[in-house]
């Protein structure tokens, strides 16, 4: 247990802020919803709800993949993060189905709502809080990304590396992105509703975040089922084999593989190198390709193999010299 809480320390700390921000957040729309009956109320209440839990979920996969390795689980335990995120977008999947089916409800019966300036002041508030959130998740993938950015030039920059972001960071992004966005079209809604007959604008709203929040759901499915299982990292393998290569005794590269564990790399290469070398001399080499190697952000385990030359050339990216 002492272990445990020690983790939490190193948990995605945007996953923890907005978990807790979603979390007041859905509680004041679900208040406002029960005195209101304001459709698009109810779902940015189950979106925030959905968003919080998930982000509590994330936050706490993302500190239990920093526990170190054990004899069990040599590769350590970096997928968990993958597998929570997982287990998280099928509680995304449920609050999206619910908010559809429930906009698809108001659009057949709709139905004029009370407390419109209470309904209007909450979903402004609250998107104004969601919004701190995601500052906050785009300044944290810009510092991840090692650029610099500062005011508006920040959302370009987080937008272009937001593929490379950490998981926990990423999912944070999009869901508070979804959430952001979804304030808006809600209190667009709210509006519209109130000074014309179309009530059915918060039906359509609903239908329209519940889409969003599916998008969310697939994108976050799709990006961790493939960490989970262990899936290449293309940019992170040119990198690397662009720095092995860089090395004067490095003929080239036989086998390069680049594993994302959780948020960090695993690499295996196996490297040509003259016969008329020594034992010693090899040492030395694979030392210092180690090391060089290890110096790359993100990269957490290196293992190198040699083989000899074999006239024929395999690394296909070029030599990187």
């Amino acid at each position: 247990m002492k272990e445990f809480f020690q983790l939490l320390k190193h948990g995605n700390t945007s996953a923890l802020t907005a978990a807790i921000v979603n979390g007041i957040v859905s509680l004041v729309k679900g208040i406002t919803y029960f005195f209101t009956g304001n459709v698009a109320m109810f779902a940015e209440t189950l979106h925030s709800l959905g968003d919080a839990a998930n982000q509590l979920f994330v936050f706490t996969g993302s500190a239990l993949s920093k526990k170190r390795p054990t004899k069990k689980f040599p590769k350590g335990f970096g997928r968990i993060v993958n597998l929570v995120l997982l287990f998280a977008v099928i509680v995304v999947g449920i609050m999206a189905y619910e908010t559809v089916k429930e906009g698809i409800s108001h659009i057949f019966h709709p139905a004029e709502s009370t407390g419109f300036l209470i309904n209007l002041i909450v979903l402004l508030a609250c998107t104004a809080l969601e919004s701190t959130v995601l500052l906050k998740a785009m300044r944290e993938i810009v510092a991840e990304s090692g650029e610099e950015a500062s005011g508006f030039k920040i959302i370009p920059v987080a937008v272009r590396n937001l593929k490379s972001a950490k998981a926990a960071t990423k999912l944070v992004f999009m869901e508070d992105s979804v959430a952001t966005a979804g304030g808006l079209l809600a209190a667009i809604a709210v509006v519209i509703s109130h000074f014309t007959p179309f009530h059915q604008a918060e039906g359509i709203a609903s239908i329209l975040i519940g889409l969003l929040m599916f998008i969310v759901v697939g994108e976050v499915f799709l990006d961790n089922a493939g960490g989970a299982i262990g899936k290449s990292d293309e940019g992170m393998n040119l990198q690397v084999g662009q720095r092995i290569m860089s090395d004067p005794d490095v003929r080239d590269i036989q086998v390069l593989t680049v594993i994302k564990e959780g948020d960090t790399f695993h690499v295996d290469a196996e490297v040509e190198l003259d016969t008329t070398l020594t034992l010693a001399e090899i040492d030395d080499i694979r030392d210092r390709i180690e090391d060089d190697v290890l110096k790359i952000k993100g990269v957490s385990d290196v293992v190198i193999t040699f083989d000899e030359v074999d006239n024929t050339l395999d690394w296909q990216y070029g030599d990187g010299r």
